[in-house]
């Protein structure tokens, strides 16, 4: 009988553990990609107008940016232009809900391989938003990506001609995936010709992949 009752309660702990393993996901996973162009706000003028661009990444949910291009749009002083001009890397961190609305953070590093100056952009708080069509038994693909947040430029010891940008200069950027950012979104004025009007395909013809 004490054998008896031993094998009863294996039983249910195998089956309480088969149960547990069973337990249904309740994330909602999403992945992204494509091209980002950046544009680059700096209230007291500088490199700002020269610094704008395109990158692309993937990332699912959280974790490193894989990048797989990057370039300018305008050639500057703080940075040379080339393939092998700079490196780069960031991260993002987003969740999407059960409507698939996807929010989180992102930062990228832009470093000179020639002289040292360093870009770097921050997200605000809740600052990348867009819209996923994930579920929690696949992954999304996150569409209408914006970031908005703020940027720092510390220039190379070589780097005549670009100024430095701090966070109390209250420089702003905004990334739109897949698009131009409109003036509204980055409170561009048309005169101060922040965007260069070249295509991606241009500016991504001869990118350098990792």
């Amino acid at each position: 009988m004490r054998r008896f009752a031993i094998v009863v309660m294996l039983a249910l702990e195998f089956a309480i553990c088969g149960c547990a393993n069973n337990t249904q996901s309740t994330t909602t996973n999403t992945s992204t990609s494509g091209n980002w162009e950046a544009q680059l706000i700096n209230p007291t003028g500088g490199q700002a107008s020269l610094l704008n661009f395109v990158v692309a990444f993937n990332v699912t949910n959280s974790g490193p940016l894989k990048i797989t291009a990057f370039g300018f749009f305008n050639d500057n002083a703080c940075f040379a232009r080339g393939l092998n001009g700079q490196t780069e890397s960031g991260n993002a961190s987003f969740t999407t809900d059960a409507t698939g609305h996807v929010t989180g953070t992102l930062s990228l590093t832009v470093t000179s391989s020639t002289n040292g100056s360093v870009l770097t952009l921050t997200s605000n708080p809740d600052g990348l938003t867009g819209t996923s069509n994930g579920t929690t038994t696949t992954t999304g693909t996150l569409s209408n990506g914006e970031v908005a947040g703020t940027w720092t430029l510390a220039p190379g010891a070589n780097a005549s001609g670009c100024n430095p940008v701090t966070k109390n200069d209250g420089a702003t950027f905004v990334m739109c995936q897949n698009k131009a950012c409109s003036t509204a979104q980055s409170t561009i004025r048309p005169s101060d010709g922040l965007i260069a009007k070249i295509p991606t395909e241009e500016i991504l013809s001869k990118p350098r992949f990792f």
